[in-house]
C-alpha cells in the first residue's frame, strides 16, 4: 500500500517570518506580516515531501499586536481542523508574543494531535533568513508520530520547546528561545525528530478550559514592581478600566514593594484577582501563608505574560483564589 502522508494545516498570523524590507542585509527595521501564507509555503517546496499541506491566513500582524480575539480564533479553528481529520497544525507567528499564544493554545486545544508554532528572527528578505528552515522543521515535527500527546510546541533554531517552558531570552539572535526551568524537549536534524524530555504539567485534552463559545476573555493586566514603586496608582486605574485580575511581576521570588502591595490588598477586598509572578527569568514564586490568606495567588514558575493567560482563562470558570491557585499548580 502507498504511504499516506499526514495532513498538515499551516495557519499564518504574520510576524518576522512574513516580514520584508528593501535590503538583503537588513535584519531590523523591516515590516512584519506582509508576506502571505501561500508565498511562505512556496518558498519551502520540500515540506510537500513531508506532508499534504494546506494553508490559511488567520491574521497578518506584528505579533506585538497580538490580541485575545486572534488567539481565540486560532483555538477554535484548530479544534475544527482536528475534528475534520487534519493530523497536525503549524502556526507561523511573530516571536515577540509566540510564547503567549503557544501557552494559550496549550490550554485550549482539545486534542493530542501536534500543534507547532514557528517563526523567524530575520525577515524573509535577509540573505541569512532563518524562516524557511524553521518552517521545514516545524512541518517535520507536526508530521512526526512521536509528537502526538506532547502538547503545543515551538520549533525554532533546530530546538523543540514546550509551550509551558519556552521563553524568548534574546531580542535579536537567531538562538532566541530557551526553557530555563524545563530544558528543551528535543531537537531536529535535517527533518529528523529527537525527543529527550517530556512535559510533566497537564495540557490540551486534559485542560478544563473550553473557549468554543467565548468571544472575549476577562481583562487581565500586568504590573511591574521596582524600587520606589509608584504603580499602586496604576493598579487602581487598571481596575477602574475593567481589569478583573492583575499579574504582578515581582522582584526576586515574588516580592512586591510595600507602596504597591498596600493598594493590592485593598483591591483584593474588592474581588480583584491578584497573581504574583516574578521579573526573574527562572524559578518559582513563593507566596507566604499570610499573603495566601489575603488572596494572593502564586504564579508558581510561570512568567508574568503566561500567568496573565492562565488567569484570564481561570476567570472564565471561577474567581475563587484557592481554585485559581490549583490551576497554577496543575497547568
Amino acid at each position: 500500500m502507498a504511504y499516506a502522508k499526514p495532513k498538515i494545516a499551516i495557519l499564518a498570523t504574520g510576524g518576522t517570518i512574513a516580514g520584508s524590507i528593501d535590503s538583503s542585509v537588513a535584519t531590523t527595521g523591516y515590516t512584519a506580516g506582509v508576506v502571505g501564507v501561500d508565498v511562505l509555503i512556496q518558498a519551502v517546496p520540500q515540506i510537500k515531501d513531508l506532508a499534504e499541506i494546506s494553508g490559511q491566513q488567520i491574521a497578518n500582524i506584528d505579533s506585538s499586536n497580538m490580541t485575545d480575539e486572534i488567539q481565540l480564533k486560532l483555538a477554535k479553528e484548530i479544534n475544527k481542523l482536528f475534528a475534520s481529520g487534519i493530523d497536525g497544525v503549524v502556526i507561523t507567528h511573530g516571536t515577540d508574543t509566540m510564547e503567549e499564544t503557544a501557552y494559550f493554545l496549550n490550554l485550549t486545544i482539545k486534542s493530542d494531535k501536534p500543534v507547532v508554532l514557528v517563526g523567524a528572527m530575520r525577515p524573509s528578505t535577509a540573505i541569512s533568513a532563518d524562516g524557511p528552515k524553521n518552517l521545514y522543521n516545524a512541518v517535520a515535527l507536526a508530521a512526526d508520530k512521536q509528537s502526538k500527546g506532547k502538547g503545543v510546541m515551538v520549533a525554532m533554531n533546530d530546538k523543540i520547546q514546550s509551550a509551558r517552558g519556552v521563553v524568548k531570552t534574546h531580542s535579536l539572535n537567531v538562538d532566541a528561545f530557551s526553557s530555563p526551568d524545563f530544558g528543551d524537549l528535543g531537537y531536529i536534524v535535517d527533518g529528523k525528530i529527537f525527543f529527550y524530555n517530556n512535559v510533566a504539567k497537564e495540557h490540551t485534552k486534559k485542560s478544563p478550559f473550553d473557549v468554543s463559545k467565548l468571544t472575549a476573555l476577562p481583562k487581565v493586566d500586568i504590573l511591574y514592581t521596582y524600587s520606589n514603586d509608584g504603580s499602586g496608582a496604576a493598579a487602581k486605574a487598571l481596575v477602574a478600566d475593567g481589569a478583573k485580575g492583575l499579574v504582578i511581576a515581582g522582584s526576586g521570588a515574588g516580592s512586591i514593594h510595600q507602596n504597591q502591595k498596600e493598594v493590592l490588598k485593598e483591591l483584593l477586598k474588592q474581588g480583584v484577582s491578584v497573581v504574583v509572578s516574578s521579573r526573574v527569568v527562572a524559578g518559582r514564586v513563593a507566596v507566604g501563608d499570610t499573603d495566601a490568606k489575603l488572596g494572593f495567588i502564586s504564579a508558581e514558575d510561570l512568567n508574568p505574560q503566561k500567568a496573565r493567560i492562565l488567569l484570564a482563562l481561570a476567570l472564565t470558570k471561577t474567581s475563587d483564589p484557592k481554585k485559581i491557585q490549583e490551576y497554577f499548580l496543575k497547568y
